[in-house]
């Protein structure tokens, strides 16, 4: 456990999906499969707070967000979020959108690497979780939607007009905000909105040879890699460099790169600690 945490304690009994830890891979899975893990206010905000809880466990080095049954994860529930929405004041409102943007933001700000295992439909909210994860395996009949516009809302929310450009392009993230049409998954892989596209029966091996080969690996590295990627999408190239700088002169006093050189002298696997 990280020394820095004030409060000793970490929730291990999420009641708003399911939660698991098995050798340094925390697996979030959406579990309304008969809504098609719709999201409630609830799995929003403990998302969010999971997401903020993780880095600092001490025994997590990849996080995996999966859905259980037919879909990855449909968007905001209509019944019990956007029904309860049109009885809200502004005030309310606008604390719930920030709520939703709270999870994109832990998203990208959490240090640990995140892997979507998308089957089936992601759309909506949905589709943005996905979007913010670092990588996107997909399973050939799953799709994206970014229904925003369908139901009378901005295409851009919870960051999705900014992430989306920076991965596919202006072009591309235009047509999919601006039409929300759905977008499937050899089509998300040309655009270049999946890591990779699997058959069906073959997601579950594929997202876990991922996260097998992202906990086994240089954890520290692949941490400040992700913080770096985020950091420096709004820098100029003069900062961008000097911030590579000073981190790659502090990651050259770790234990892994210790290590690397260790193993390659003696011509065997380097043993990652994540150090």
């Amino acid at each position: 456990m990280s020394p820095f945490r004030a409060s000793p304690g970490f929730t291990e009994d999420w009641k708003h999906f399911d939660f698991a830890v098995a050798d340094g891979v925390a697996t979030v899975t959406f579990a309304r499969p008969d809504k098609l893990n719709a999201l409630t206010f609830d799995v929003y905000a403990d998302l969010r707070d999971i997401l903020a809880e993780l880095p600092h466990r001490g025994d997590v080095r990849v996080v995996v967000l999966a859905g259980r049954g037919r879909g990855f994860c449909s968007g905001g529930d209509v019944e019990e979020i956007i029904g309860e929405l049109q009885k809200m004041a502004p005030a309310q409102l606008l604390e719930f959108t920030r709520m939703t943007g709270a999870v994109v933001k832990a998203l990208r700000e959490c240090p640990l690497p995140v892997i979507a295992s998308v089957n089936g439909i992601a759309a909506g909210a949905g589709s943005v979780i996905a979007l913010a994860s670092d990588f996107r395996l997909l399973a050939s009949s799953a799709s994206f939607a970014f229904l925003f516009t369908k139901v009378g809302l901005a295409g851009a929310d919870m960051g999705s007009a900014y992430l989306l450009p920076r991965l596919v392009g202006l072009g591309r993230a235009t047509e999919l905000l601006i039409l929300g049409d759905k977008v499937d998954a050899a089509h998300a892989d040309r655009i270049g909105l999946a890591t990779s596209v699997v058959p069906d029966d073959e997601l579950a091996a594929a997202t876990e040879a991922l996260a097998r080969r992202l906990a086994d690996g240089p954890a520290l590295a692949y941490s400040t890699t992700k913080v770096l990627l985020t950091r420096e999408l709004d820098m100029d190239l003069g900062s961008a460099i000097e911030l590579e700088a000073m981190t790659q002169a502090l990651l050259m006093k770790t234990d892994d790169h210790a290590e690397f050189y260790a193993a390659w002298s003696a011509g065997r696997r380097p043993q990652w600690r994540g150090q």
